[in-house]
């Protein structure tokens, strides 16, 4: 009867460890095949002057955008300026936040219309922590075309470059560089100089030619 007993209890256990066995081994492809949370997109915010709310720029999205505003700032060097122009000599100020996998990591002040060519200032303060040292850099000459490009209400700037540091080039038409085009309104310009010359010179010459008559017929 105990004999019995034990190979009950041996039989019921072994049917239970193999059920356990069977439900684990199911439950682990489920648990293998679970998707990772996707990290959001890198990107930047942009925040200041006539901004009434932040304008935000991912790369899943918008890729080109976040790129031309990542390359406004991403060539700055280890060291800049320590002093900058005058408050009344920057202009508007935009700060540019830029994030990586949805945590703000680096923050710029961008002056697109500051006095003698756009400015960029790097705080030493960052929130990724890391401690740069603080400083001012000359911007990139196409820094306010780029942020209008983007969506920031700035008006069109004509006589920008595009790149700035490291090269770039002319943005302006080039039928406004023709040197022919400019000889030849130059030439009528000219043309018409000489008319009005002439002119001027025939009306005095009348006029003399009245008073001379006018003053022998008096004196007669």
């Amino acid at each position: 009867m105990v004999r019995k007993v034990k190979r009950l209890l041996a039989a019921v256990a072994a049917g239970a460890l193999a059920a356990l066995c069977t439900l684990t081994l199911a439950d682990a492809p489920a648990a293998q095949a679970a998707p990772k949370p996707k990290l959001p997109p890198a990107g930047v915010d942009i925040t200041g002057d006539r901004l009434d709310q932040p304008l935000q720029l991912r790369a899943d999205s918008r890729p080109a955008e976040v790129n031309a505003v990542i390359d406004q700032v991403k060539w700055l060097g280890q060291t800049g300026q320590q002093r900058g122009p005058g408050a009344k000599d920057l202009g508007p100020k935009y700060t540019v936040v830029v994030l990586t996998g949805g945590n703000p990591a680096k923050t710029y002040d961008l002056y697109p219309l500051a006095k003698g060519g756009p400015r960029v200032y790097r705080p030493a303060k960052q929130p990724d922590l890391s401690k740069p040292r603080a400083g001012w850099f000359f911007g990139r000459l196409n820094m306010s075309e780029t942020l209008r490009g983007v969506g920031v209400p700035l008006e069109k700037q004509f006589d920008t470059l595009s790149g700035g540091i490291g090269g770039g080039e002319r943005v302006i038409p080039e039928e406004a560089l023709d040197p022919v085009q400019d000889i030849g309104t130059a030439m009528d310009e000219l043309q018409r100089l000489l008319l009005l010359n002439v002119g001027v010179v025939v009306i005095i010459t009348a006029g003399l030619a009245g008073i001379a008559l006018l003053i022998r017929r008096r004196t007669r």
